[in-house]
């Protein structure tokens, strides 16, 4: 399981580097006889759309204050974020479908409440609609947008949406893909850097705030994941060349979360 954020995949055309890479290193993968599934978020892209249409972004506790407006724009940019990379991997020789959360109810979740409104919490996922495709041959691109039990749409975190994806999987490896090379004890200094955390660390680095913003609920989907199942849980920099590949290898610089 593989998930795409930050700034490490901001360029979506179908040549780009890193998204070639990615398709060449799940390529490997699939021909060493092992499945990928691939999460997305797309918070540059929800952003740059909430600006150019003057609504403002709001945050707390790194996930994005979502109503009923800024959810039909995060709808709009998650969809095409999916296009886009579905396309390059394709155009790459990977046969990728795109799918959301909300198709084949594949992700259901709850509302957080105030002050999230419409962001989802954990969502209960499908993972038979995950296997089946992978029985096709095919690799699943897949957005974070859940539903209700009443059908709305819920506006998932990524980071949030593949923890519990992988749990439900099982999966052997989650590899989250962000633009920093590891988890840092302190947020300011790049070479504090930590090889492996666990999980008293996290709740530490969270009460200090050296877990802030985004990587918040990257580390508790990561924590989320292995409770859930998933075997082994890896935190890398995307924006690195094959950076898939070598934070499996072990060849660049990962954090690696244990229980």
């Amino acid at each position: 399981m593989v998930k795409l954020g930050g700034h490490a995949f901001d360029s979506l055309e179908p040549r780009s580097p890193r998204l070639v890479e990615l398709a060449l290193d799940i390529a490997q993968l699939r021909a060493a006889g092992t499945d990928v599934a691939v999460m997305h978020g797309g918070g540059p892209q929800i952003s740059a759309l909430l600006d150019e249409l003057r609504v403002k972004s709001q945050f707390h506790e790194g996930l994005r204050v979502t109503d009923a407006t800024t959810m039909g724009v995060v709808a709009l940019a998650l969809g095409y974020v999916n296009l886009q990379i579905t396309a390059a991997l394709n155009q790459a020789g990977l046969d990728s479908v795109g799918l959301s959360g909300a198709d084949t109810t594949l992700l259901c979740a709850s509302s957080l409440g105030e002050p999230w409104q419409r962001v989802g919490s954990a969502p209960m996922v499908r993972a038979d609609i995950v296997t089946t495709l992978w029985q096709s041959g095919v690799t699943p691109v897949i957005s974070p947008i859940a539903v209700d039990e009443s059908g709305d749409l819920l506006n998932c975190n990524a980071d949030v949406a593949a923890g519990a994806l992988a749990g439900a999987l099982a999966a052997d490896v989650l590899v989250l893909l962000s633009d920093i090379d590891q988890l840092r004890t302190d947020v300011t200094d790049e070479s504090s850097g930590l090889a492996t955390v666990v999980r008293v660390q996290i709740a530490e680095l969270l009460a200090t705030g050296n877990a802030r913003d985004g990587m918040r609920p990257k580390v508790t989907a990561a924590l989320d994941a292995l409770d859930g199942g998933a075997r082994r849980i890896l935190l890398a920099n995307g924006t690195r060349p094959h950076a898939l590949r070598d934070s499996l290898a072990g060849r660049i610089p990962t954090t690696e979360v244990l229980t």
